[in-house]
């Protein structure tokens, strides 16, 4: 039917091989059509005007130029008339170049089709009759140049409005895919294509397929596609739908785009869909700033936009230098699923020039606060109807801080070997939490002995500080025996460690001593009542055995008086020892030993240890919370 062949002097020309020579040219951008009038202008109202008004204008043009040559009055517009016979000697030889029969052809310019020429040859072509497959690509352009040309039905029947219409209604909007690349289509066709609909019906057709039970998710990544603009209605058609499949959706859509159109948003997030277009740092700052504006306000799941992602985006913001407000609004979001981030999540380098520390312990820190500030508005919340609530069952917020407690104890024992980290930035994030969001302190503890081995030049003023963030009482076992033998901890620091210590064990055993003697009485009883069926012979083997019981509960009670005794002695001793040190060893406490290598310990210290027998290398604690309950359950018996 066609062809198209490159010109020499006017770009590309596409020229209509159906055997009878082009009657019209059309000027598209940087293309030329040679075609022919009687086709184009039965399928197009605006052609067949554009060809009837020039068709008038030639005959008054060639009766003009017969009064010329028939010598009419030749005065004023003498000039004039030479003029037009030039041109018309010059136009006739333009005419001879293009067409062998003098006719030159119509010529009609369009310098702003939609689509471009690519459109507007299929739109040639079908006012040829030729058939033209229609695509989720190219509807959106055709129905916008139907319109530009006025191809309605009310011109012809079966025009190409009509046809774009229905394959758009019947086949693109039905599938939230289709309906992607269509909007994407719309980018190039504006506002020719938002005065049609055409944007909102795709917008409002993904939101509305996106929701759907049936509908499949693996068309999300194809949002990638979009520019800031299509995005942000897809996102507007999403957020005035208030179903929670429709929130869920929009959440995938939200995290599918972010991941496809912003790269380097996370450590493992290396793929990047090769039909996203590459954006420059400001159109990248100007996407994520609007993925944050369309994050949802509530808490959510956090099975969709989870922490790591969250996380992942306050990452980024550092790096694009968001605005303050964006890095704000992500904050408190991260914030309300703290819980659930990793320590590799919080783990944010500083990318600021100003900034010392390798990480942004600011930044976490920040979170922090904003996780307390929305803990406590749960807290209260949840106390005004806490009629229901027994203390046995946890409720969800404190779970929650015992999370947080933990994750903010691991980021300071990574934190705490970064030399430029002050000890107000360590002790402020350590004593942010409340006492209740640790169990027990062996995670501090153990952030506490790694930020003293990395920072050896401490004053004992900042040493007895960094220390204090660490409760002894909520030390277990294994961390009171480490914290016993570690020669960089303060004396006093050592001494309270044991007494809590030795304090604990005593309540321990005596909470085994007031419970021994109600419990065997009640355990004595059921074995009675089991065995009452059994006759004489079972009855006495039943009262042999309470007396041989009896008498090992007797043994052992002696055993553990005669210890409770020996504990007491030796808790005196110690409050001598610390009057002692109080005393004797304030008054020169801070004098560095002559003997000692950095001066940080006292010589009392080691003497101390000595008499008391803590000979045992130092390490750096390595008691892990997961560690604590079992170990404190089981040798203590008691809560914390």
């Amino acid at each position: 039917m066609a062809s198209v062949r490159h010109g020499s002097s006017r770009g590309q020309a596409w020229f209509c091989t159906t055997g009878l020579p082009s009657d019209v040219v059309f000027e598209v951008h940087d293309m030329s059509f040679h075609l022919h009038k009687f086709p184009l202008m039965a399928k197009s109202r605006k052609i067949h005007r554009m060809l009837t008004e020039q068709e008038e204008q030639r005959p008054a043009r060639g009766r003009r130029r017969k009064r010329s040559s028939d010598g009419g009055d030749v005065g004023d517009d003498g000039a004039a008339e030479t003029e037009i016979e030039e041109a018309e000697e010059e136009e006739s030889e333009e005419q001879q170049r293009v067409k062998g029969d003098g006719q030159q052809p119509y010529s009609i310019v369009f310098p702003d089709f939609p689509g471009g020429p690519g459109t507007f040859e299929a739109a040639a072509k079908f006012c040829y009759g030729v058939r033209v497959d229609f695509t989720a690509w190219n509807v959106a352009p055709l129905r916008c140049a139907a319109e530009y040309l006025e191809m309605t039905e009310e011109h012809a029947e079966d025009n190409l409005a009509a046809r774009a219409e229905a394959f758009l209604e019947q086949t693109v909007l039905r599938h939230p895919g289709d309906a992607t690349k269509a909007l994407k289509s719309c980018e190039e066709l504006l506002p020719l294509a938002e005065e049609l609909g055409i944007v909102l019906r795709c917008a409002e057709a993904i939101a509305a397929r996106s929701s759907s039970a049936t509908a499949s998710r693996s068309w999300f990544d194809d949002l990638a596609v979009l520019g800031l603009g299509m995005y942000k209605r897809v996102m507007a058609a999403m957020a005035s739908r208030v179903d929670a499949r429709a929130t869920e959706a929009r959440e995938s859509c939200l995290v599918s785009y972010a991941r496809g159109t912003i790269p380097g948003l996370s450590r493992s997030m290396r793929r990047r869909l090769a039909s996203a277009p590459v954006a420059s740092e400001v159109e990248q700052r100007d996407l994520l700033e609007a993925v944050v504006a369309s994050l949802p306000p509530d808490k959510g799941s956090g099975r969709v936009v989870t922490a790591k992602f969250l996380f992942a985006l306050l990452r980024t913001a550092h790096i694009l230098r968001a605005s303050g407000a964006a890095r704000t609004a992500l904050e408190r979001k991260a914030a309300t699923l703290l819980e659930h981030a990793a320590l590799e999540d919080v783990l944010i380098p500083s990318y600021s020039g100003a900034a010392e520390t390798l990480y942004d312990v600011d930044c976490v820190q920040r979170v922090v606060r904003y996780f307390l500030a929305e803990e406590e508005e749960v807290g209260e919340g949840e106390a005004s109807s806490s009629a229901a609530i027994t203390e046995e069952v946890p409720r969800p917020s404190a779970v929650a801080m015992v999370q947080v407690g933990k994750l903010v104890d691991s980021y300071l024992a990574e934190v705490a070997s970064d030399a430029n980290l002050k000890p107000h930035k360590f002790c402020e994030l350590a004593l942010a939490l409340p006492d209740h969001a640790r169990i027990y302190d062996d995670g501090v503890y153990r952030a506490v002995d790694i930020y003293l081995k990395a920072h050896p030049r401490l004053t004992a003023e900042e040493r007895d500080r960094v220390v204090g963030v660490v409760d002894c009482r909520k030390l277990t076992v294994e961390a009171c025996t480490h914290a016993a033998q570690n020669e960089r901890l303060p004396l006093r620091a050592v001494l309270q460690v044991l007494f809590f210590e030795q304090l604990q064990l005593r309540r321990a055993i005596a909470g085994t001593l007031l419970a021994a003697p109600a419990g065997q009485p009640q355990q004595a009883r059921r074995q009675q009542h089991q065995r009452a069926g059994s006759g004489g012979e079972a009855w006495r083997g039943a009262a042999t055995t309470v007396a041989q019981e009896s008498q090992v509960l007797r043994l052992d009670m002696d055993s553990v008086a005669s210890r409770v005794q020996e504990l007491e002695r030796e808790c005196s001793s110690m409050r001598r020892a610390i009057k002692k040190i109080d005393g004797g060893g304030g008054r020169s406490g801070g004098s560095r030993s002559p003997g000692s290598a950095d001066g940080s310990r006292p010589a009392a210290a080691t003497g101390w240890r000595a008499r008391h027998g803590c000979k045992f290398s130092t390490q750096v604690c390595d008691s892990h919370a997961r560690n604590v309950v079992a170990s404190r359950a089981s040798r203590m018996g008691m809560s914390p």
